[in-house]
């Protein structure tokens, strides 16, 4: 019978961290944890003190401090694969979780189920040949080396790629492996396990070579896998079920998902939401259950996706995830430049783009012609934009691979700067004020349907001041409302006196901010 070996990645919840070892061990199985060393030492103190008298848990004998993307979360990985394979020597598989997982099935049934087929479980698909990256960098994930983080330094990630391209550094995969790609979540058979650190230990190259890709976690052992083991012993899937809303976005599981849960063809099921008490001990106690029959009807990704496009408002599957009003996220940058003048603002958030390189989104809550990549519908309309804004960013954020964007903003737009400030966000605001002629208010005026091409010379007279009295209200509403990161150009100051705000705008050095400032007829109509 199986002996389970569960290999936990985890770097927060310390009280999830115990209960979730002791369930999984509770029947026999047993575990290894690597505990992220950026963590609070406090809760990883915790957590080795109350499963010290488990002797079915052992730990990573050295903890790497993990970033997204990054060779560290292989690492880690690696090490407290290698605790397990020796504090466990009659362990037969080896599962990897993170903890934001839950079993949703019985451990009888979970041990029918591996004993079934003497396969490895691992999500693999080539590399170059497959659709299975969506958005971001492709192969240059392989072929460039990548010694910086894209999430901690960014200019540093896209300055290092763009000067290996330009110096023509673009190198081969290790020639006698067919690279591959696919979910980081496995289940490996000990003489897999042990094959793969065979080979670590008399492949260098192919170490060195891992160590500077970028994402290695869904390809190390995805390639790996395949190269060592044969085909007909391989079973391309995950054992880790995963929703996904109509937008790409991931579900997080709540207490109603329970019905949904066991009826799906997996083992596991991630992520769940930290509120979900009563799903954990319901999921818990049918762990530890005997006996236990499970109809499996795989219908989860069809039955949420006919709920979510019905638009229903109830919790039967959970809320639809841009009602929750999430933060865009606490580790990104929303940087938003405001101007009445939309011709004036584009050509300063494009120059500011390149130079920062960030990139860039006009007006997509004021202009629907904006460009925006499929998402789903949600870009659709203004209306639709509008409604969901901080989903839309969100999905934005995720499409381009990235933690800081700019957008351009009407001043008329004061309760989405509003809401975007109070977001956990880091969201600074660049006020960009011009000069208005009465040409321009004339032309304005016609654009937004207050004067037509035959509204007489007296009646736009008239109307003039009132329009100039509204654009000054604007700005005036924008700097009284007191947002903690705002900055303001205006048209008439020298290039010096405009490089200083747009230098804190978009934390780039005066030098680069000059640049941007001495725009050539920047603020021309």
């Amino acid at each position: 019978m199986a002996r389970i070996a569960f290999i936990l990645l985890c770097h927060k919840d310390p009280e999830g961290i115990i209960a979730q070892a002791r369930r999984l061990t509770a029947t026999g199985d047993c575990m290894a944890i690597h505990f992220d060393a950026r963590a609070n030492p406090a809760d990883y103190a915790r957590i080795r003190a109350e499963l010290a008298g488990n002797p079915n848990v052992t730990f990573a004998r050295r903890r790497v401090r993990c970033g997204w993307g990054a060779w560290s979360l292989v690492q880690g990985t690696l090490n407290a694969t290698r605790a397990a394979l020796d504090a466990f020597p009659d362990a037969t598989h080896f599962l990897l979780l993170s903890g934001d997982c839950i079993a949703i099935k019985s451990a009888e049934y979970v041990h029918a189920f591996l004993d079934a087929e003497d396969v490895d479980y691992v999500e693999s698909f080539d590399f170059f040949g497959s659709d299975w990256i969506k958005t971001g960098i492709r192969e240059e994930r392989l072929v460039y080396r990548h010694p910086f983080n894209e999430r901690s330094h960014k200019r540093l990630f896209y300055a290092s790629l763009n000067l290996q391209q330009r110096l023509g550094l673009r190198r081969a995969p290790p020639a006698d492996l067919q690279m591959m790609i696919g979910s980081q979540w496995w289940c490996l058979r000990r003489n897999t396990i042990e094959a793969v650190f065979d080979f670590v230990q008399q492949r260098r190259d192919v170490m060195r070579f891992f160590r500077t890709t970028w994402i290695p976690d869904e390809t190390f052992f995805q390639t790996l896998v395949r190269h060592l083991v044969p085909e007909r012993e391989i079973r391309s899937r995950t054992l880790t079920f995963k929703l996904f809303t109509d937008y790409g976005m991931p579900v997080t599981l709540y207490n109603d998902h329970y019905d949904l849960l066991l009826g799906q063809d997996f083992l596991f099921a991630r992520k769940i939401s930290s509120d979900a008490h009563e799903l954990k001990v319901r999921l818990g106690d049918l762990y530890a259950a005997r006996g236990v029959q499970f109809r499996i009807s795989n219908e989860g990704e069809r039955l949420y996706a006919f709920l979510a496009g019905r638009g229903r408002s109830g919790r039967r599957f959970a809320r639809r995830f841009w009602e929750t009003e999430a933060s865009i996220g606490s580790e990104r940058e929303l940087m938003i430049v405001v101007c009445k003048k939309w011709h004036v603002a584009k050509r300063l958030a494009r120059r500011a783009g390149q130079v920062a390189q960030v990139p860039v989104i006009e007006y997509l809550f004021n202009e629907e012609g904006t460009s925006l990549p499929d998402l789903g519908g949600i870009e659709t309309t203004l209306e639709k934009r509008a409604r969901h804004h901080r989903a839309l960013m969100r999905m934005l954020y995720g499409y381009h691979r990235t933690d800081r964007l700019i957008i351009c903003l009407d001043p008329s737009s004061f309760e989405l700067m509003q809401d975007f400030c109070s977001d956990q966000a880091t969201v600074r605001i660049l006020e960009v004020d011009c000069r208005y002629s009465d040409d321009y208010l004339v032309g304005h005026a016609r654009r937004v349907g207050l004067a037509g091409e035959h509204t007489g010379s007296e009646a736009l007279s008239r109307l003039l001041p009132t329009i100039r009295h509204d654009l000054r209200y604007e700005s005036d509403r924008i700097r009284d409302a007191g947002f903690s990161r705002f900055h303001r150009i205006l048209e008439g100051r020298s290039v010096e006196e405009n490089t200083v705000p747009l230098a804190a705008f978009l934390d780039i050095s005066e030098g680069a901010a000059r640049e941007i400032a001495a725009t050539e007829h920047m603020f021309a109509d």
